[in-house]
């Protein structure tokens, strides 16, 4: 098999999901798009936390030109794989983490949460997603239930993260997130899931964008500071919300 038809398959197993989180999601991103609306209308953060590489998804929406202003990302250097992959995935597996994350960052009753985890076993997306809804937050979750529902529970609670969350995002990833097989390898090569969650977080902001113009408000969405005029128009985004900036990572 030629090196482009590897590609070639990669590229259309990528399609191929699309088209399905498309088709069968539209409704659950169309709700949490409304959800993302409510809280910039009442001028209350989204926060967004994934583990390991999760976190990738994390950042893809916080800070970002051409996204919404509202995403406060818990960009813990604990459950960062530039600050040690071991080390990242023994905290996402430790109980009790994730409430010192939820206390750390301040999360408050009316606020909502994006937790992503694909395969929604491991013990902080878990455990944040029980915490929120404890404590009055509305969740929403970004995973595989194909994925999760074929593997041990690895929390104390038997819970996986679709059974806590009020709105459940399946990106569809299958097992293992790899998906081109290879002739003369025995595992599948090349991971799906940055690609897949990307798309869905950002078609969540499109959906709240839709939203907010229907009612009548402007979305506060950023523009590159790497084009004329750009840092002016953020900072004027800056003044319109500034409960907005104060986020820990900003």
């Amino acid at each position: 098999m030629s090196k482009t038809n590897l590609v070639h398959n990669y590229m259309e197993t990528i399609h191929s999901i699309l088209r399905r989180v498309e088709k069968e999601e539209e409704d659950s991103i169309s709700r949490a798009g409304e959800l993302v609306a409510n809280s910039i209308e009442n001028l209350k953060p989204v926060h967004v936390i994934g583990t390991g590489h999760a976190q990738i998804l994390a950042v893809e929406i916080f800070n970002r030109a051409g996204e919404l202003n509202v995403y406060n990302s818990l960009l813990d250097l604990g459950l960062a794989v530039p600050n040690s992959a071991a080390k990242a995935s023994g905290f996402e597996k430790l109980p009790g983490y994730a409430k010192v994350l939820f206390d750390y960052y301040g999360l408050k009753k009316g606020e909502t949460i994006i937790v992503i985890s694909t395969s929604g076993i491991n013990a902080v997306p878990i455990e944040m997603a029980m915490q929120a809804k404890e404590t009055g937050l509305k969740v929403i979750a970004i995973t595989s239930k194909g994925w999760s529902s074929n593997v041990p529970p690895r929390h104390p609670s038997g819970k996986r993260l679709y059974e806590l969350a009020d709105i459940v995002i399946d990106n569809h990833v299958p097992m293992g997130d790899a998906v081109v097989a290879i002739p003369g390898l025995k595992q599948k090569a090349t991971p799906i899931s940055t690609i897949l969650v990307a798309a869905i977080l950002h078609s969540i902001s499109l959906k709240a964008i839709e939203v907010l113009l229907e009612r009548g408000i402007m979305p506060p969405v950023r523009t590159s500071l790497n084009v004329p005029g750009g840092r002016e128009f953020n900072l004027k985004l800056r003044e319109k919300y500034p409960d907005f900036y104060k986020f820990k990572h900003r």
